[in-house]
């Protein structure tokens, strides 16, 4: 695809260990668009000493969660930045309905320049692993304790068991790829995640995909879906 073209809004969905951040680096890759995490524009925020980011600091300081609203608005400032213009993946947002319903009020408001003049909404896309799958992806999941190298115990073993392949060092398991903390981790996602699949399923723009496909795969009907949207972005 031309760069010069408008690829407009992504949001991605799935849960933990569907893939949902090696998908998002092909996408943003492939079409020259950023890849916009909640968790680096608060933290850059609150770096930059921002209004928002002061108060946000004040609350987490405070042990509270930032609220939607403030969120709201770090995300709208961030949306507005000149590389986001010809389109964006979001990661990590929205997280609830009432973000999502947020979301597409902004979007009605902000015109996008596209060749059509439109306005774009966001493509859904929710990347979809069998539970069993996704526990043999966290769970199995090994750390060199040296550099950080990853394995995995069921799908990329080292060669020798526990030992890098690469350095030699031990490979260790992270405490939140522990079985107890990973079922925990699956069940707070479905809870929270489901009503925005649902917000958008309404909306008839969720797109859901088989996380089990090899990697490449899903990539090129993640490609596929984009190029075809609805709408007047492309």
């Amino acid at each position: 695809m031309e760069t010069s073209q408008n690829i407009g809004p992504i949001v991605l969905l799935g849960p933990p260990g569907a893939g949902k951040g090696t998908q998002a680096k092909r996408i943003a890759e492939h079409y020259g668009i950023p890849q916009i995490s909640t968790g680096d524009i608060l933290r850059g925020n609150v770096q930059r000493g921002t209004e928002l980011g002061v108060q946000a600091q004040a609350i987490m300081a405070r042990g509270e969660l930032v609220p939607d609203d403030l969120v709201c608005d770090m995300v709208a400032w961030r949306l507005r930045d000149a590389d986001c213009e010809r389109g964006f993946i979001l990661d990590g947002f929205p997280r609830t309905a009432k973000q999502a319903g947020w979301l597409d009020a902004f979007f009605e408001s902000e015109i996008f320049d596209n060749s059509n003049g439109g306005k774009c909404l966001p493509i859904v896309i929710r990347i979809d692993v069998d539970y069993n799958q996704l526990v043999k992806r966290l769970t199995g999941r090994r750390t060199c304790l040296a550099n950080g190298h990853i394995y995995n115990v069921y799908f990329q073993p080292p060669r020798v068991a526990d030992v890098c392949d690469v350095d030699g060092s031990p490979l260790v398991i992270r405490s939140d790829d522990r079985e107890e903390v990973i079922r925990e981790r699956l069940q707070t996602y479905d809870l929270q995640t489901r009503p925005v699949a649902e917000y958008y399923e309404q909306k008839g723009r969720l797109v859901s995909m088989n996380g089990d496909l090899e990697v490449g795969e899903v990539t090129g009907q993640m490609f596929w879906v984009i190029e075809h949207r609805d709408g007047n972005c492309l």
